[in-house]
C-alpha cells in the first residue's frame, strides 16, 4: 500500500535504499528548461541491463507518466513533474523527482496507481505526484511491491555488506578516538562533546607528565584526590562504553543479517572490555592507594620529624637536607614470646640517602650492641647519662640495642619526646642517630610476622646462596635441635616469602653477623625487585600486606618527595657496613663511638664516589704496554662493601665459615652433608 504521510514515505524510501536500491551516489540531477531530470549513472561495475527495470518503473508506467507530463493543464502545487524529454533518454528506467519538496528523496518512485491516473489526464484526475502520495516500490504485481531475488538481491547483499563493513571500521576508529564514530553517524553534538571530554583528559595528563611530574605525584599520593580519581575513572569507563555502543548502533545499516548483528555485538563487547578493564584496574589502584596512604602515613605529624614549610615542600623539600637518614627496624613478637616482652628489634639498619643523587649506604648494628648513647640536649640523657647501660655489665640482655624498643618506654614519661605515635621507635632514632653521628629523620618498622607475605606480594626476590642456610633448629645451654631442612647453596635462586624469611633469619650453626650480612642482601634484592612496573602490576597485594606489616612516621605531605627520591635510589649502587664485634676496633659490649662515626663518614664518601662517573685524567701516564699505572688510592681497601659484590655467589665462604667454627654440623656425617647441600659428598 502507498504511504499515508511524508514520514512513511521517507521510511519507505530508506528501506528501499538500504535493502534494494543502488547507492544514492549513483544518481545525478540535471535541469533543463526548468524541468529537473533524474537519471542513473551507470559505471563499469553496474552497466545498464534490460533486467534491471524491475527495480524501478516499468515501461508501461514510464509511458503513462509521459502523458501527464505533456498535458496543457498546470500541475498542482508540489506535484512531481516528469520532463517531456524523458522518453529520449537512453536508459532502461526513469524516476520521478521533486526538487522543491525534498531534494534528498531521489529514490522515491511513482506507484502503478499513479501511473494509471496519469493516463486519464490531469483534467479528470489531477494526479498528485507529491512526496506524500509517492510509493517506494519496485516492479509490482497487483498493488504491492515484490522482491525479485534474481536481480534486486545482488544489489541488496552488496549494499548491506558494504555498509556494515564501514560501520565496523568507524566503530573501531570511534573507540580509539571517542566521539569520532558519533560525528560520522551524524550525531555531531554528542560526538563533539565526547571528543572534547576525552581529549581534555588526555591533554591534561600529558601536560602533568611532561611538564609538572611532581604535581602529578602530589595528587597521586593524596588520599582525597585518589578516592575522587577512582570515581572519575569508573564514570569515564561507563561513558566510553556508551560511546562505543552508540557509535555502532548509529553507524550500522538499518537492514543487517543475523550474522552481522551477532558479529557487531561481539565487536562492541570486545572493544568495551578493552577500554573498561584498564580503567577499572586504574580505579582499583587509586582506591587501594587512598586506603594505603591513609592507613600507613598520617596527616598529623610527630614532634620528632623535620619541620619543613609547605611552600618549601612544593618547590624542593631537600634544598636544606642534603642527606636523608631513615631507621629501619625489623622484629616480631616471636612465637611463644610473652606479651610483656613485646617486639624485639632484632634488625637495626640505617639507610643514608644522598637526596641529590640517590646514592645509598646501609649501616647495620648488631642487636646485642650495648651503651647506645643519647645527645646531651636530649631529655633521655637525664635517665641514661652513660647511654643505655646498667652501669655494670655490657652483656645484660635487658640493656642491649634490641631491648630499647620496649624497655625505655616503660621507664620514662610517655611525653618525654613530645607528640609521638611510637615512642620506642623514636627513642631508637635518637640513640642510633647519636651512635652513628647521623641525624635520623624517619623510622620504618617492619613486622617480620608479615615479611613473607610482603615478599610474596612483591613476586619473590632473587638471591645468591653461598653457604647452606638452616631452616629452623635451636641450640642453647643443655639442648641442641638441628634443622630438618636447609637452603642449599647456589647462584640466582628465586625465593618466595617463606625461604626469603629464613634466608634473612636462619642462624643455627652461624653467628648473628652472618645473618646481618644476609639481611642487607635481602634489602638490596627488594630495592631491585620493587621497580615501578612490578610494584604497579602487584600493587593490590603489596598494599594489602603493607598496611599490616609497615609502620612509619613519614607524614603524608612528604610522600611526593620520597616517591621521587625512591626513583633515584633505583639507579644507584648500594654500599653497606656491618659492624662486627672484634673488627676495626668495634666491640659490642663497649663500642668506641668516635671510631664508629669516623668510619661512617668515610663510608659515605666512598658511596658518593662509587655513584659518580669518573672523568678520565688526560695527564695520567700509561706504561709502554698500554696499561695504566695504578695509584695508591686505587689499591686502598674500602671501608664499606659494594652490595652487588658482597651479595654475589661466593662458594668459598663455606670454607671460611668452617674456619670460624660455623656450619660444622654439616660436616659431621654424610647424611648431614647431603641435607645441607642437597647432594652427596663428591
Amino acid at each position: 500500500m502507498p504511504p499515508e504521510n511524508d514520514d512513511q514515505a521517507y521510511d519507505a524510501r530508506r528501506a528501499s535504499q538500504d535493502e534494494f536500491a543502488p547507492d544514492s551516489s549513483a544518481w545525478s540531477v540535471s535541469e533543463g528548461d526548468n524541468e529537473p531530470t533524474l537519471a542513473r549513472r551507470f559505471s563499469a561495475e553496474q552497466p545498464p541491463s534490460s533486467q534491471s527495470d524491475d527495480l524501478w518503473l516499468s515501461a508501461e508506467a514510464t509511458a503513462a507518466t509521459e502523458v501527464a507530463a505533456s498535458a496543457e493543464a498546470p500541475a498542482p502545487d508540489g506535484a512531481l513533474i516528469l520532463p517531456k524529454r524523458i522518453a529520449s533518454l537512453d536508459l532502461p528506467q526513469a524516476v520521478a523527482h521533486s526538487v522543491a519538496d525534498d531534494p534528498a528523496m531521489s529514490d522515491i518512485f511513482v506507484s502503478p496507481a499513479q501511473a494509471a491516473a496519469a493516463q486519464a489526464g490531469p483534467a479528470q484526475a489531477g494526479p498528485d505526484f507529491s512526496a506524500a502520495a509517492a510509493y517506494a516500490g519496485r516492479r509490482v504485481q497487483g498493488d504491492e511491491p515484490v522482491r525479485d531475488k534474481a536481480s534486486a538481491g545482488k544489489h541488496a547483499l552488496k549494499s548491506s555488506a558494504s555498509g556494515f563493513g564501514q560501520a565496523v571500521g568507524w566503530t573501531i576508529l570511534g573507540t580509539v578516538i571517542p566521539g569520532l564514530g558519533l560525528i560520522r553517524a551524524g550525531r555531531k553534538v554528542t560526538g563533539i562533546l565526547a571528543l572534547v571530554l576525552f581529549c581534555g583528559v588526555g591533554v591534561t595528563l600529558g601536560v602533568f607528565i611532561g611538564f609538572n611530574r611532581m604535581a602529578l605525584v602530589r595528587y597521586a599520593t593524596n588520599p582525597t584526590v585518589l578516592m575522587s580519581a577512582a570515581a572519575v575513572l569508573l564514570a569515564l569507563a561507563l561513558v566510553w562504553v556508551l560511546v562505543i555502543v552508540g557509535s555502532h548502533l548509529s553507524l550500522r545499516p538499518a537492514k543487517t543479517s543475523i550474522g552481522q548483528r551477532v558479529g557487531g555485538a561481539a565487536l562492541v563487547g570486545v572493544l568495551a572490555m578493552l577500554v573498561a578493564a584498564p580503567m577499572a584496574v586504574g580505579a582499583n589502584v587509586a582506591y587501594t592507594s587512598s586506603n594505603l596512604v591513609s592507613s600507613v602515613f598520617k596527616e598529623e605529624k610527630s614532634d620528632n620529624v623535620p619541620v619543613i614549610a609547605p611552600e618549601v615542600i612544593e618547590v624542593d623539600p631537600w634544598q636544606d637536607i642534603p642527606r636523608l637518614n631513615v631507621l629501619i627496624l625489623g622484629g616480631d613478637s616471636g612465637t611463644g614470646r610473652s606479651e610483656k616482652t613485646g617486639m624485639r628489634a632484632d634488625t637495626v639498619i640505617v639507610a643514608s640517602i644522598d637526596t641529590h643523587t640517590g646514592a645509598t649506604t646501609l649501616f647495620s648494628l648488631p642487636r646485642q650492641t650495648a651503651r647506645i648513647p643519647f645527645p646531651k640536649d636530649s631529655p633521655l640523657r637525664k635517665y641514661y647519662p652513660n647511654g643505655f647501660y646498667d652501669g655494670k655489665d655490657g652483656t645484660n640482655a635487658f640493656f642491649m640495642l634490641n631491648a630499647m624498643y620496649n624497655e625505655i618506654p616503660r621507664k620514662v614519661p610517655k611525653d618525654i619526646l613530645g607528640k609521638t605515635s611510637n615512642l620506642g621507635a623514636d627513642v631508637m632514632k635518637v640513640g642510633v642517630g647519636e651512635a652513628l653521628g647521623l641525624d635520623i629523620s624517619y623510622y620504618v618498622v617492619v613486622n617480620m610476622d608479615g615479611f613473607k607475605e610482603f615478599i610474596n606480594a612483591l613476586g619473590g626476590v632473587t638471591l645468591n646462596v653461598s653457604t647452606p642456610i638452616p631452616i629452623g633448629g635451636k641450640k642453647g645451654p643443655g639442648y641442641d635441635v638441628p634443622p630438618k631442612e636447609w637452603i642449599h647453596p647456589g647462584p640466582d635462586q628465586h625465593f618466595g616469602g617463606r625461604l626469603a624469611l629464613w634466608y634473612a633469619r636462619g642462624r643455627y650453626g652461624l653467628d648473628d653477623y652472618s645473618r646481618m650480612e644476609r639481611q642487607r642482601c635481602v634489602v638490596n634484592a627488594v630495592v631491585k625487585q620493587a621497580d615501578p612496573v612490578n610494584v604497579l602490576s602487584r600493587f593490590q597485594a603489596i598494599a594489602d600486606v603493607s598496611k599490616k606489616t609497615l609502620q612509619t612516621d613519614v607524614p603524608q605531605d612528604m610522600l611526593p618527595a620520597l616517591v621521587d627520591l625512591a626513583t633515584r635510589v633505583q639507579g644507584t649502587k648500594l654500599r653497606s657496613i656491618v659492624f662486627i664485634n672484634g673488627q676495626d676496633g668495634f666491640k659490642t659490649g663497649n663500642p668506641d663511638w668516635a671510631k664508629v662515626r669516623s668510619r661512617v663518614k668515610k663510608t659515605l664518601k666512598e658511596t658518593d664516589a662509587s655513584n659518580t662517573t669518573p672523568t678520565p685524567d688526560p695527564s695520567a701516564s700509561a706504561t709502554p704496554s698500554g696499561s695504566a699505572t695504578p695509584s695508591k688510592t686505587a689499591t686502598a681497601k674500602p671501608k664499606s662493601d659494594d652490595l652487588d659484590s658482597a651479595c654475589g655467589y661466593h662458594p668459598e665462604k663455606y670454607k671460611e665459615a668452617l674456619k670460624h667454627n660455623q656450619l660444622t654440623w654439616c660436616e659431621r656425617s654424610n647424611a648431614n652433608y647431603k641435607l645441607c647441600f642437597g647432594k652427596s659428598r663428591s
